[in-house]
């Protein structure tokens, strides 16, 4: 009878280690175009200048990596962990974050134009002077987050968490903000020419010098809410209420 329960155990055994042995091997190949990380563990990678075009990381931990300045057109990082991680002056384009976690992950400067951030929680994280037009946040959080500098234009931002974003100095043309939570976010003196603010949550959203006169969507109760000035421009029809300018608030 032990024998038998032993002949058992040994085959289960050996079945687990044949069919982990592919799926494991896999995250042991070294980096380059198109290799499958997929499920792999990689935190703490060092790749900066690395080719990366068309990696699979679906579902990998690559907490506190650092890829700055590596190619990563059309990579597939979606449902991956990368809070901490680095791509600064990365070339994302097309690349796919759909789900992925990512706090105080660093964007800085990289290129995702065309890049697929959609349902992602990003707070607090940096993506000051990106390169995003065309590029889909919708549903996405990224309370916290640094947009100073960026080139949103036409990008998908709408049903998605902004509180207090900076996008000073953004370029936001055409944005779609619809349904987002813009709370106490920073949009002065910008040009919001096309901007899509239909059911936007503008509470003490900072519009000081901006001109919303192309904006779209907009009413007069979001307005009462937001925080400009005697020089922001407004649609026609929309009037600057007596309460503006905001007091400060500390933070």
């Amino acid at each position: 009878m032990e024998d038998r329960f032993l002949v058992k155990a040994v085959g289960a055994a050996i079945a687990l280690v044949l069919c982990a042995g592919p799926s494991l091997a896999k995250c042991q190949d070294g980096p380059g175009p198109g290799v499958d990380w997929s499920g792999c563990s990689k935190a703490r990678l060092m790749l900066t200048n690395e080719d990366l075009a068309g990696t699979n990381f679906q579902r990998s931990l690559l907490t506190l990596s650092d890829f700055a300045s590596s190619k990563m057109t059309g990579a597939n990082l979606s449902e991956t962990e990368v809070s901490r991680t680095r791509f600064e002056g990365a070339d994302l384009s097309k690349a796919n974050f759909t789900k992925a976690l990512g706090w105080r992950a660093n964007f800085g400067q990289a290129n995702l134009s065309g890049a697929d951030f959609s349902a992602a929680d990003m707070n607090r994280s940096n993506f000051a002077q990106v390169k995003a037009p065309g590029a889909n946040f919708s549903k996405s959080e990224l309370n916290r987050s640094d947009f100073s500098g960026a080139d949103l234009s036409g990008a998908n931002i709408s049903k998605a968490e902004l509180a207090r974003v900076l996008f000073q100095s953004a370029k936001i043309a055409g944005v779609d903000f619809s349904y987002s939570n813009l709370s106490r976010s920073r949009l002065d003196g910008l040009d919001l020419q096309g901007v899509n603010f239909t059911g936007s949550y503008l509470y003490l959203t900072q519009i000081g010098g901006a001109d919303l006169s192309r904006a779209t969507g907009l009413t007069q109760a979001q307005i009462e809410i937001a925080c400009g000035t005697a020089q922001t421009k407004l649609p026609s029809g929309l009037n600057a209420p007596k309460t503006w300018p905001c007091k400060e608030e500390e933070e």
